[in-house]
C-alpha cells in the first residue's frame, strides 16, 4: 500500500469555500423538495413547514459528526472510511457503503419517475402517449449511457445547475408571498396537524422522515475533501451555511404551499404539488418554464446519484470485497461498465414496480441507518488522536443525532413496512454479493479510504 499510494499523484486541490458552499446547497436542493411535498402535506397536514424543519435539525445534528470526522481525516470515502476506522468490521463497513450505494440508486429512480410523472407530462401534455413507467425505465438507460461515455459535470456546471433548481423556488417563494399581500392565503392551515387515525406524534414523525429524504446529499460533500484547499478550515463554515441557506428555502416554499393550498389538495396533487402552488398563486405564470426547471432539476439529482452508485461498486469491487467482474472497465471508454449495468438495471426494476413515495422513504431509511453509524462512530473515534488541529463537535450533538437518526428510522416513526422490505431486498444483494465473494477468494481486506464516491 506504501509503494502504490506513493506512485499515485495527490488529487488537485481546486475548491475553495465558495465553490464548496455552492457543492453543498446544490446536492440538498433537488428531487425531493421539487418531487415529494404533496406526499408530505399528506402526512402532516397544513402545518407542512414543520417536518422540514425538523428533518433539517436532524440533520443538522449529524453534519457536525461529519465536520469532525473529515477534519480529523481529510480523505474521500465519508461513511465507509469512519466504519471501517472505528469499529474495525469489514462486514459493516461494507454493508455501510452498500446501503450509500443502494440509497443512490432509489434516490436517482425517484427522479426518473418524477421526470415521467410529473414535469415531462406537464411540458408536453396530451402528446405524450408513452406509458409514465416506460419513460422513467428510458431515462435510466439514458442515465446509464450518458455514464458510460465517461461525462461528468465540472463543478461550474454544478454552479449553473444549482442556480437553476435554485430560481424554481424563489418563484414559488416569490409567487407566494405576493399572493399572500395581495389577500390570498389561510394562516390557519399552518398550525393543522392531520391526526385521522394516528397520534400527533407519528404524523409529525412519519412527514418527517420522509421529507429528510429532501435534505440529504450534504454528506456527498465530504468526497470531496482530497480536492479542496484548506478542508478542516473551510469545511465547518461552508457546509453549515449551506445547509442553513437550502433550510430557510425549503421552510419558506413549505409555508407558501401551506397558505396557498389545502393540504388535502396538495396531497391530491402528488408530484405535481409545487406546480398547484404555482397555478394557484399565479394563473397567468407559464407553468411549462417551471415545468423545465423541475425537469433539470431532477436529471441532476439522478445523474449524480447514479454516477456514485456506479463508481462505489466499482471501488467495491477493486478491493475485492465483491466479485472482480464488477470493477470491469471498458477497454474504449475507459468506464466501468459492469457497475453501471448493474446499477442501472437495479433502478430499472424499481422504477417499474415500486411508487416514487416509497422510493424516497427507503432512500431517507437507508441514510439514516447510515447517519446512526457515523454519530456513533464519531464518538468511538474520539480516543484515535491525529496531529493536527481539526473541528470537534459538542458530545451532546452526536448522541442526540444517534438517537434521532435511529427512531426516525425505526418503526416506532411511523415507517411504512413496505420500505423495510425494499431496503431489505436491496442490502440482501450486497450480502449475496459479500458471500460469493468470499466463496471464491477468500478472506478480503477492505481499504475504505478507495472506495471514493
Amino acid at each position: 500500500m506504501t509503494t502504490q499510494e506513493s506512485a499515485q499523484p495527490e488529487l488537485k486541490r481546486v475548491i475553495g469555500p465558495g465553490l464548496l458552499l455552492l457543492f453543498v446547497v446544490g446536492d440538498i436542493i433537488g428531487t425531493g423538495v421539487y418531487a415529494l411535498t404533496g406526499t408530505v402535506a399528506g402526512k402532516i397536514g397544513g402545518a407542512l413547514w414543520l417536518p422540514f424543519l425538523l428533518a433539517f435539525a436532524v440533520a443538522f445534528l449529524t453534519a457536525f459528526s461529519y465536520l469532525e470526522l473529515v477534519g480529523k481525516y481529510p480523505r474521500a470515502a465519508g461513511a465507509a472510511l469512519y466504519t471501517n476506522r472505528a469499529f474495525k468490521v469489514q462486514f459493516l463497513t461494507f454493508m455501510v457503503a452498500f446501503a450509500v450505494m443502494s440509497s443512490g440508486i432509489t434516490s436517482a429512480t425517484s427522479a426518473a419517475q418524477a421526470f415521467g410523472n410529473t414535469y415531462l407530462k406537464k411540458l408536453m401534455g396530451d402528446s405524450l402517449v408513452i406509458p409514465t413507467v416506460w419513460i422513467a425505465v428510458g431515462f435510466i438507460v439514458l442515465l446509464a449511457a450518458i455514464n458510460f461515455r465517461g461525462v461528468a459535470e465540472s463543478l461550474w456546471a454544478n454552479v449553473v445547475l444549482t442556480a437553476i433548481e435554485l430560481s424554481g423556488l424563489l418563484i414559488i417563494i416569490v409567487v407566494g408571498f405576493y399572493a399572500i399581500g395581495s389577500g390570498q392565503g389561510d394562516p390557519g392551515r399552518l398550525t393543522e396537524i392531520d391526526t385521522t387515525g394516528q397520534t400527533p406524534l407519528i404524523a409529525i414523525s412519519s412527514a418527517t422522515a420522509l421529507a429528510f429524504f429532501a435534505m440529504v446529499g450534504f454528506e456527498d460533500s465530504v468526497n470531496m475533501a482530497e480536492e479542496c484547499r484548506e478542508p478542516t478550515r473551510i469545511f465547518p463554515k461552508a457546509m453549515l451555511v449551506g445547509m442553513g441557506i437550502a433550510a430557510v428555502i425549503y421552510v419558506l416554499v413549505a409555508i407558501t404551499s401551506s397558505l396557498l393550498v389545502p393540504a388535502d389538495e396538495l396531497a391530491g396533487a402528488k408530484s405535481d404539488a409545487l406546480l398547484k402552488v404555482l397555478s394557484v398563486g399565479a394563473p397567468d405564470f407559464p407553468l411549462w418554464v417551471f415545468a423545465l426547471i423541475g425537469l433539470l432539476a431532477v436529471i441532476n439529482s439522478a445523474l449524480i446519484n447514479m454516477l456514485m452508485a456506479s463508481r462505489l461498486v466499482y471501488g467495491m469491487a477493486n478491493e475485492r470485497i465483491i466479485p472482480r467482474l464488477f470493477g470491469a472497465v471498458h477497454p474504449l471508454r475507459r468506464t466501468p461498465w459492469v457497475s453501471i449495468v448493474f446499477t442501472s438495471v437495479i433502478a430499472i426494476v424499481l422504477a417499474a414496480t415500486v411508487d416514487i413515495n416509497l422510493l424516497g422513504g427507503t432512500t431517507s431509511l437507508l441514510l439514516l441507518v447510515v447517519f446512526t453509524v457515523v454519530n456513533v462512530a464519531v464518538l468511538v473515534l474520539r480516543k484515535e488522536k491525529v496531529d493536527h488541529d481539526h473541528f470537534k463537535a459538542p458530545t451532546a450533538l452526536p448522541v442526540i443525532g444517534a438517537i434521532t437518526c435511529a427512531y426516525l428510522a425505526s418503526p416506532l416513526s411511523g415507517r411504512p413496512a413496505r420500505e423495510y422490505l425494499i431496503a431489505a431486498i436491496l442490502l440482501g444483494v450486497g450480502v449475496v454479493l459479500w458471500g460469493v465473494n468470499r466463496l471464491v477468494v477468500g478472506r478480503v481486506q477492505v481499504d475504505p479510504e478507495k472506495l471514493s464516491a
